[in-house]
């Protein structure tokens, strides 16, 4: 019997699977032959997508886009021997945009039958937490320590530090929370591995637990993402059956329970504190730290807080080794990272790559470069409150440290292209106008701070006493950087300075004048 696959993911399902799916299994009935169709992840090649693979001798061949319209023709050119057609891209696993990357965390995505544990397990799933069982705490967080990992969003604060944290806290009771709300712009790598590879996630929270001496994980999941949360659902379902959650994880004499709950929609739940004011069922505010939620966090118990990407790289580090995963990246930026292409690309999709590459090589080498065909002008990197990279740093190395250096951030991996058209001081203005309408208000600089910024940009582009109104957005931004609660206020000044500094005659800022 012929194995074909055709990904359930949300992107493929929006852009005709499921259509393509019923079509496959139609055709196949209709000329009497059989195929088991196996619904997969993404590759993450979107513009290709619905990405259709058969298996063959000779590995599998990918064929794509593939709407229902298409299988017909399919079939009568060879589909299920993997022969030549116009759709036909070759052996999947050669295509260029592939190949070239290096996937670690998304090692299974679009290979595996995502709710399929004899897949996990047959592709190193499950390994990590067999090591981590026959471990103590201890030399788990030092695993989770030595390898580098730091949390994979805006603050990028190592792992292993907070792991560690947690683990020395006394308590009666410890929490593990993953933080899925994915609400930036640009981003989906969260609700790719979810759906696609639900039991990574799943096997790096309860390595966590095991680490730490926590017997209850949340994975706290933005409320657009229903396919995720019956993804995620079933999975959890399936692995405590197969004992690998519940009172005896692996036999271990180690408890570890894990549930999903579902947000209400707030951007500012995707900040720690709004996060589990939300969990614990009450308004998404932000809190004042300290206490750090390590010490005091959900139900004012020791918690650990991870975003999705963080903690899906942790099967790996206890699988392979910290050495191993060490050896991805630069500087003290290690490992990979899965970053996001979308915007004014050709190629928009997922690209995993270790910490290092440029900006110009994901645009251009994976990117395929604008989809208008005219000059990339600005990337906001980081999502909604990352700043706006000019082409003439498109070759820095995306690596915490040196984005740090140039005021911007590589948060959660997210890229927005825009080519020659954009208006910048639009974008600018549209950032703190995310910014007033996304802030929970409970600080003034955010809340307020924002809502006058919206003003003094519609100001200066109306070029209304534009050199004091500069001037006065640029003292505000100082006062939201350094007087905010969190992140939502702290850095919305980003896009807005970064808009100003490389982009002054957007704003009507004379260049030569000025020089």
């Amino acid at each position: 019997m012929t194995r074909i696959y055709v990904p359930i993911d949300s992107s493929a399902l929006s852009l005709g699977a499921e259509r393509t799916a019923r079509a496959i299994a139609a055709e196949a009935t209709k000329r009497g032959v059989q195929v088991d169709i196996v619904r997969n992840g993404s590759r993450g090649l979107f513009w290709l997508e619905p990405l259709v693979e058969v298996e063959t001798a000779q590995g599998r061949i990918a064929y794509g886009p593939v709407q229902a319209k298409d299988v017909a023709g399919l079939f009568d050119a060879g589909l299920l021997d993997g022969k030549a057609h116009a759709l036909c891209l070759g052996p999947t696993e050669a295509i260029p945009y592939l190949k070239k990357q290096e996937r670690l965390t998304f090692a299974r995505v679009g290979i595996t039958d995502p709710l399929s544990i004899d897949d996990y397990v047959a592709h190193d799933g499950y390994k990590g937490l067999q090591n981590a069982v026959a471990m103590s705490g201890a030399d788990v967080v030092k695993a989770v320590t030595d390898s580098g990992l730091r949390g994979r969003g805006g603050a990028a604060f190592p792992t292993g530090i907070k792991w560690n944290t947690v683990l020395g806290a006394q308590a009666d009771q410890k929490y593990i929370v993953c933080n899925a709300d994915e609400g930036d712009s640009g981003t989906f790598s969260d609700r790719m591995l979810m759906e696609g590879d639900p039991y990574c996630l799943i096997e790096g929270m309860t390595i966590a637990g095991i680490a730490v001496g926590a017997t209850q994980g949340y994975i706290y999941l933005r409320s657009e993402y229903p396919h995720a949360f019956r993804t995620l659902a079933e999975a959890i379902r399936r692995a405590r059956a197969a004992g690998y959650l519940g009172a005896d994880v692996l036999g271990s004499g180690k408890a570890f329970e894990l549930e999903v709950r579902m947000g209400a929609g707030a951007y500012v739940c995707g900040e720690e504190t709004s996060l589990l004011e939300s969990l614990e069922g009450k308004r998404g505010v932000v809190r004042f730290k300290p206490p750090l939620p390590a010490l005091q966090g959900l139900f004012g118990r020791p918690t650990v807080i991870n975003n999705v990407m963080s903690l899906a790289s942790v099967p790996v580090i206890l699988d392979r080794g910290a050495t191993f995963y060490r050896d991805f990246g630069v500087g003290r930026s290690r490992g990979t990272l899965p970053f996001q292409l979308t915007g004014n690309l050709r190629h928009g999709g997922l690209v995993e790559k270790a910490f290092g590459v440029t900006l110009r090589e994901l645009l251009y080498d994976y990117g395929g470069g604008s989809a208008s065909g005219r000059p990339i002008r600005a990337v906001q990197v980081g999502g909604p409150l990352g700043a706006y990279v000019p082409e003439s740093q498109f070759d820095v190395p995306l690596d915490y440290e040196a984005y740090a250096a140039m005021q911007a951030m590589v948060g959660h991996g997210g890229l927005v292209a825009f080519d020659d058209t954009v208006d910048l001081a639009q974008m600018a203005r549209y950032a703190m106008e995310f910014c007033a309408i996304e802030s929970c208000g409970k600080c003034t600089p955010c809340r307020i701070g924002s809502t006058r910024g919206v003003e003094v940009i519609d100001r200066i582009i109306a070029n209304e006493d534009r050199g004091r109104n500069i001037a006065l957005l640029q003292s505000l931004c100082d006062t939201m950087l350094a007087g905010s609660l969190c992140a939502l206020g702290g850095m919305a000044p980003y896009p807005v300075l970064s808009a100003l500094n490389h982009f002054p005659e957007d704003f009507g800022i004379d260049q030569s004048a000025a020089a």
